[in-house]
Order: structure tokens, then sequence, then C-alpha cells
């Protein structure tokens, strides 16, 4: 049997992910609230995290208000196995890549020289 932060999470992820019947939401309660452990098929991970966790970060505004409605605090993990082994997020920002790193991915790329050249142009107008 489900309860209704449960319930609540499980609506707004199954809209959110191509393969809702893959969608498990466990609960646990401890010394800081309910834990909220959220489980999808690995293709549909991004979908629930969303860019730079908008989304993920926007669940647990949801959640938080529902905490204050029912006088709980809530926190979500979202938490997948897949075969290349476990991932696990706990809202914590992901690392943010740097130009260097997409340079030394792309250094040959010809839209990549493009650009710096383009640049590099505009470097030298006086504005």
């Amino acid at each position: 049997m489900s309860t209704i932060d449960q319930q609540f999470v499980e609506y707004i992820v199954k809209t959110l992910v191509n393969n809702p019947d893959k969608v498990n939401i466990e609960r646990a309660i401890d010394e800081k609230g309910v834990l909220l452990s959220l489980s999808v098929d690995p293709e549909d991970v991004g979908r629930v995290i969303g860019r730079r966790g908008a989304t993920a970060q926007s669940i647990r505004t949801l959640l938080r208000a529902l905490g204050t409605k029912n006088d709980a605090r809530y926190n979500l993990k979202i938490v997948n196995t897949d075969e290349n082994g476990s991932f696990e997020t706990t809202g914590e920002p992901v690392a943010a890549r740097t130009v260097e790193d997409y340079e030394e991915e792309s250094e040959d790329s010809t839209l990549t020289k493009n650009t710096r050249a383009e640049l590099a142009d505009l470097d030298d107008l006086d504005i």
C-alpha cells in the first residue's frame, strides 16, 4: 500500500518517463524525516534528473511543499542500476565541464576551428 507522498511522486514521474511501468518508489523513515528512493528505467534517468538537475530539483521542491502541508520532512533520492553498475544521485550538483574539456574532444573539428576564427574576428572589433 503506497502513501500519499509515494503516489504524488509516482504520478509526477510516470508522466515524465517513457517506461512508466518501471517506476518504483521505496519509502523509509529515519531521524531526518521521510526518504523516498526513486528507481526508474536507465533510459529514463535523464528525463527525471533534467538539465543541470532542474527537473529533479523541481520534484524535490514540490515534495517539500507537500511536506509543509503534512508536517513532514521529505527527501528524494534517485537511484538506478543499469548494465554498467549502479548510479545514484542525492541532489548534489554534478561537476561542470570546462571549455577545455570540450576542446580536447573536438580539437580537429571544423566547427571548432570556424568558431575560434569568428571569435578572433570579434575580438578585433572596436565597440
